[in-house]
């Protein structure tokens, strides 16, 4: 570095390039504030240098002879990456990572004791990624939710580094929220990370989501290239309590019971078992071609379904099951799903968005619906969940 420097002193409009040290020593320009010029104007020095640099680090600028009072430091695309000047003005540090493939300006004000005010300027590009991670994210921007709405991430890569992603997550909300991250593979065998508050969301709560993953590796996976970000609001408390014992269906609208329906649930004794535990409405997805084979159950049905609200990725759904109509409230012989007459599903439908909990009990099940396996969650204790986290 002290070689550098020697070279802005004797030269210093000397335009600056890629060096074998650890930063490139930036072209100086100074002049004070009368157009004239008092003694030797600061030395700054920029991390990274050159072409080629590896993306995920921050930048550093640092002074000698004089006092950083601002720098600036501007991407190919006009944006910018903040930071902050230590107390002394000796150095800045950005606040962002660098992101692969992009070139990066950096301009840099100093002042000296003699009063002597210069601009530096540099510029670096790094290297290209060698392989992009995306992010598919729920729920979708502006949505209005249920109380049970996770935060939901699935990584198109492998996340090895799980950690430094989850450091660039965060979430707030309106209303004090106590919650956490947890790590899990999804139902595509993808991995994914979901946030999920201790308790039920407080209906009016306003969730942002602020994923700022541009420039983070993510291990194998590679980079992330871009930063992502979501706001929802939760609804009213909507929750539907099947109990399978006794074959109905309670819908409950913030704490009181509107209406208990007939249902038939899963068949008992084999693989049409139904989910028990806390599943959440992924989707309401009208009329639905469903087709046994599609879920491992051979050539049981292939039939068009109204009023379909899918509740796992596995294939369980509460909807309209008029075939069954005999044994609502009184038998469990679906193929796994809530079925309920046209008339309450139509009805049900209506009530119910993305987000609302169906509680599900019931004896003969085929156990509790997995985190992967839609939005399985809140079937993980509290302590547990907090455990899954990265960070933990």
């Amino acid at each position: 570095m002290r070689m550098a420097a020697v070279v802005v002193l004797l030269a210093p409009l000397a335009a600056c390039s890629p060096g074998t040290g650890p930063g490139t020593t930036a072209r100086n320009a100074g002049h004070d504030d009368a157009g004239g010029t008092r003694g030797r104007p600061a030395t700054v020095t920029v991390v990274p240098e050159g072409r080629g640099v590896r993306a995920g680090g921050t930048v550093k600028v640092t002074a000698a002879g004089g006092r950083l009072t601002s720098v600036t430091v501007t991407d190919g695309d006009g944006g910018t990456l903040a930071g902050t000047i230590s107390a002394d003005g000796a150095g800045w540090t950005s606040r962002r990572k660098v992101a692969p493939g992009s070139s990066y300006r950096v301009s840099a004000t100093t002042l000296t004791e003699g009063g002597r005010r210069s601009t530096a300027t540099s510029v670096f590009t790094t290297a290209r990624a060698t392989a992009v991670n995306k992010v598919d994210w729920r729920p979708g921007e502006n949505a209005s939710v249920g109380v049970a709405q996770p935060v939901s991430l699935v990584f198109d890569r492998p996340v090895t580094d799980r950690a430094g992603v989850e450091r660039q997550l965060k979430i707030t909300t309106s209303s004090p929220t106590e919650g956490s991250w947890g790590w899990m593979k999804d139902w595509s065998g993808r991995d994914r990370v979901d946030w999920r508050p201790r308790t039920y969301l407080k209906p009016g709560t306003k969730v942002t989501l602020t994923a700022e993953l541009n420039g983070t590796d993510s291990g194998d996976g590679g980079w992330f290239v871009r930063d992502y970000s979501t706001t929802f609001t939760v609804g009213a408390s909507r929750i539907a309590k099947v109990d399978l014992d006794r074959k109905t269906l309670t819908f409950v609208r913030n704490g009181s019971e509107v209406r208990t329906i007939p249902v038939s649930g899963g068949t008992p004794g084999g693989d049409k078992r139904s989910w028990r535990g806390t599943a959440v409405l992924m989707a309401k997805e009208g009329t639905v071609n469903m087709n046994s084979e599609t879920v491992g159950l051979g050539d049981s049905y292939d039939k068009m379904v109204d009023h379909s609200m899918r509740l796992t990725w596995s294939g369980m759904y509460a909807h309209a099951a008029p075939w069954n109509d005999r044994w609502f409230g009184k038998a469990n012989m679906s193929s796994g799903c809530i079925g309920m007459s046209d008339a309450d599903a139509a009805w049900f439908y209506d009530q119910v968005r993305p987000g609302d909990p169906f509680e599900i009990t019931g004896r003969d099940t085929k156990g509790e619906v997995a985190p992967g396996n839609g939005f399985g969650d809140w079937n993980v204790p509290w302590e547990r969940w907090r455990t899954m986290s990265a960070l933990s």
